[in-house]
C-alpha cells in the first residue's frame, strides 16, 4: 500500500484511484462532481489548486492544503464529498454493488485507500509532474484526445493558453519564481 501523509501549506502532486479501478470517471457528469468539489474548497480557500487531470479510473492534483475544514482536512473532505455523490447515483443506478467491501465501519469504498502525496519542492519538479498529468490522457493505453491541449478535464490549457475556464487554477510556477 502506497498511503502517504500530506502536510499544510505544502505543495503535492496527488494521486487518488477509484475502487478497484472501476472506470467510474468516464462519464461528466462525474468528472463535473469533481470540478464542482474543487471549485468549492477553493471558493473557501481551503486549497490552492495548481494543476490536475482527471481519468476514466484515478485523478491527479496538484495542490496545496490551506487549512482544516471544520475538523477535517480538505483532502477528507473532497473524498467524502465525491464519495457519497457517487455513492447516490450508484445506488440509483443498481451498481452500488460493485463497491461493496467487507468492512465493520462502511459498507462502499469509492476511493482506494492508497492515494499518493509527493511533495513538489522545486520548479524542476513542478515542471516534471505538470508535464506528466498533462500527458496523461494521450499517453499509454488512454488515448483519451488528440494531444493535451484538446482533453477538457485538465488544466493543460490554462498553462498554454492563461485562461481559467474552470475558476479555481492558479500557475504553479508563480511559487517557483
Amino acid at each position: 500500500m502506497r498511503k502517504s501523509n500530506t502536510a499544510f501549506h505544502k505543495i503535492y502532486f496527488w494521486t487518488a484511484s477509484i475502487f478497484d479501478w472501476h472506470p467510474l470517471l468516464s462519464s461528466d457528469h462525474n468528472k463535473e462532481i469533481i470540478i464542482d468539489s474543487l471549485r468549492f474548497l477553493s471558493f473557501k480557500e481551503l486549497i490552492t489548486v495548481y494543476g490536475f487531470v482527471l481519468m476514466p479510473t484515478h485523478l491527479h492534483f496538484i495542490w496545496r492544503q490551506n487549512k482544516k475544514n471544520g475538523g477535517e482536512t480538505p483532502k477528507g473532505s473532497f473524498m467524502k464529498f465525491t464519495a457519497h455523490k457517487f455513492l447516490d447515483q450508484l445506488k440509483t443506478r443498481g451498481d452500488a454493488h460493485l463497491y461493496c467491501v467487507d468492512a465493520c465501519n462502511k459498507k462502499h469504498e469509492i476511493w482506494q485507500r492508497d492515494s499518493l502525496g509527493i511533495e513538489i519542492y522545486s520548479r524542476a519538479v513542478a515542471k516534471q509532474k505538470l508535464e506528466y498529468i498533462h500527458s496523461n490522457p494521450v499517453r499509454g493505453k488512454w488515448k483519451l484526445a488528440e494531444d493535451d491541449l484538446s482533453y477538457h478535464y485538465s488544466s493543460a490549457r490554462f498553462y498554454e493558453y492563461g485562461i481559467d475556464e474552470f475558476g479555481f487554477l492558479n500557475n504553479l510556477y508563480d511559487v517557483f519564481d
